[in-house]
């Protein structure tokens, strides 16, 4: 039990000690308006450097992330099934696949899934 304590301390230490570390010995100074300019051979850019980013684009990727992952968390399902009960194999996975289709219908209900309103 000790050691166990021990260790979570000292792999909680190490990250905020990694951290601590890094901001003292970076060499990201404040920026100014010139150096977060783009440069065009010292005349004033034509076009703004930062785009205007799509709100909808953002959500749809994310949206495609994280069922993409989801599909990952599915896959060992077939294999388990032949290990375990299939009671509890059906159990978990009815579980599941209802988490799955409750926030699907949560992104359509929020209207997520419109490209443009």
């Amino acid at each position: 039990m000790l050691t166990m304590i021990i260790n979570m301390m000292i792999s909680s230490a190490i990250p905020v000690i990694m951290m601590t570390i890094s901001i003292f010995i970076s060499k990201k100074m404040i920026s100014d308006r010139e150096k977060s300019s783009p440069f065009e051979c010292g005349f004033n850019p034509k076009t703004h450097s930062r785009l205007p980013f799509s709100i909808q684009f953002f959500m749809i990727s994310m949206m495609f992330l994280i069922f993409d992952v989801e599909i990952v968390l599915i896959m060992p399902l077939i294999p388990i099934m032949k290990m375990s009960s299939i009671k509890y194999w059906w159990m978990s996975t009815s579980i599941f696949i209802t988490i799955l289709l409750l926030g699907i219908y949560y992104e359509w209900n929020q209207g997520m899934l419109k490209w443009a309103t």
